[in-house]
């Protein structure tokens, strides 16, 4: 009885934001995003010749995690067709970039009965991949009625959404039973995800993906440019670039050469940004107004990075990170990217979604502060070449310690693949 009534309150929810949804896309895509979610696809000479792997993974962030993952499964697994989805249209936008090649990119379907059989019935996935904790209801509950074995990989259950889970209890319970396998990203989300209703014996520790997640292997081109001392504040959420920027202003009158690159979580909030930075009167320009001509950018200059699926291999050029999403309580964005170039990592409070954060703070492989003290800690790292460098030998040090995650979870994938000529 509680998928009847899960369906009937999606469909009316679905009623009243699926005219936002349709007009607030784009026009070229608006037509391909609705047949989609509804399960109607272009008909395609690859489909159906091969088996087929289905992964979800809902946004920017869960691609370029899974894009190690998808590219060693496509190695290991080459007469599979493996198909892509996503929520989001930035998501949409990276995995295309990234993975057309390899993977049929596609929007998931509404989480209702029919749009997910219609998607079914045309791929006919032998294996279901959700990554992190994308639980639709209805699309784990119809791969089971078909006997496609439903995997969990990277899995991560944040507080917040643990205690909303645990609201919905028993349905809750239901749709765990449904799912074969759960490659938790640590313990603490093990533990969680037991005390849900996932049985002990189908939850594993396999680690973290983004410790697995290797950006180009050089800054961009037009970082080349940059002639000064280089700050990232990478996806900043709403206020942060207000108390990054008050800094930067203090920062300046000391350090005249300090670049900040400033990279806005959000697409949609590039222009919020843009007329912050404007009225502060500072001076700036926008990544997407440069050019790979461009004479070099020296002195003091705001750089926004509008530009989606480049912040990455931009903490290439920099001396200090400063991480989004940790001044408020959003739980912080990823501080693996910047560790990956041995950068100084500087991160607010608020870390919850990163657990392994505790260690690096241990190791002194990053660097927790708040927006008062955010100031300081920069200056002082500034003045300190020498613990800037021992910060960043030791966040590459604890990056490649925690490596590996992608291959524990290929060794228990090979258990659900059966490999067949095409």
């Amino acid at each position: 009885m509680i998928y009847p009534i899960y369906s009937i309150i999606y469909f009316f929810i679905l009623l009243f934001l699926l005219p936002i949804e349709y007009f607030k896309r784009p026009s070229d895509i608006r037509k391909r995003w609705l047949k989609e979610r509804v399960g109607v696809f272009e008909d395609s000479s690859e489909i159906n010749k091969k088996n087929t792997i289905w992964i979800h993974a809902v946004s920017v962030g869960e691609v370029i995690s899974a894009e190690a993952f998808i590219k060693k499964l496509n190695a290991l697994y080459p007469d599979f067709n493996i198909i892509l989805s996503t929520v989001t249209d930035t998501g949409q936008k990276v995995a295309k970039e990234r993975l057309s090649n390899i993977a049929q990119i596609i929007y998931v379907p509404f989480d209702l009965s029919f749009c997910v059989k219609k998607t079914i019935d045309y791929f006919k996935p032998s294996l279901m991949i959700i990554m992190e904790t994308e639980l639709w209801p209805n699309i784990i509950r119809e791969c089971k009625k078909k006997l496609i074995p439903v995997i969990l990989i990277n899995g991560r259950i944040s507080e917040k959404s643990f205690k909303g889970y645990k609201r919905l209890g028993f349905f809750m319970h239901d749709i765990l039973k449904n799912i074969d396998k759960f490659c938790m990203q640590n313990e603490l989300y093990a533990e969680r995800i037991k005390k849900l209703g996932a049985m002990p014996a189908k939850i594993c520790v396999t680690g973290n993906f983004k410790f697995d997640t290797k950006p180009p292997s050089e800054p961009p081109e037009w970082t080349k440019f940059l002639k000064g001392r280089v700050i990232v504040a990478g996806s900043t959420h709403y206020p942060e670039e207000d108390i990054i920027l008050n800094t930067y202003i203090k920062l300046m009158s000391i350090f005249p050469d300090l670049i900040l690159i400033l990279a806005p979580r959000h697409p949609e909030r590039f222009k919020e940004v843009e007329e912050l930075v404007k009225n502060k009167a500072l001076r700036y320009i926008k990544k997407t107004d440069l050019r790979h001509n461009s004479a070099p950018l020296s002195g003091s200059i705001v750089i926004i990075l509008d530009v989606i699926g480049e912040l990455a291999s931009t903490y290439g050029c920099c001396e200090i990170a400063i991480i989004g999403g940790s001044f408020i309580k959003h739980g912080g964005q990823n501080p693996l990217e910047p560790a990956y170039w041995s950068k100084g990592i500087i991160c607010g409070p608020s870390m919850e979604n990163f657990p392994f954060i505790e260690e690096f703070y241990k190791e002194n492989g990053a660097l927790k502060t708040d927006k008062e003290n955010l100031y300081i800690a920069i200056y002082e790292l500034l003045q300190n070449k020498e613990k800037l460098i021992y910060m960043g030998r030791e966040a590459i040090r604890l990056y490649e310690k925690n490596a590996g995650a992608t291959d524990k979870v290929l060794e228990i994938i090979t258990r659900y693949c059966y490999p067949q000529s095409s």
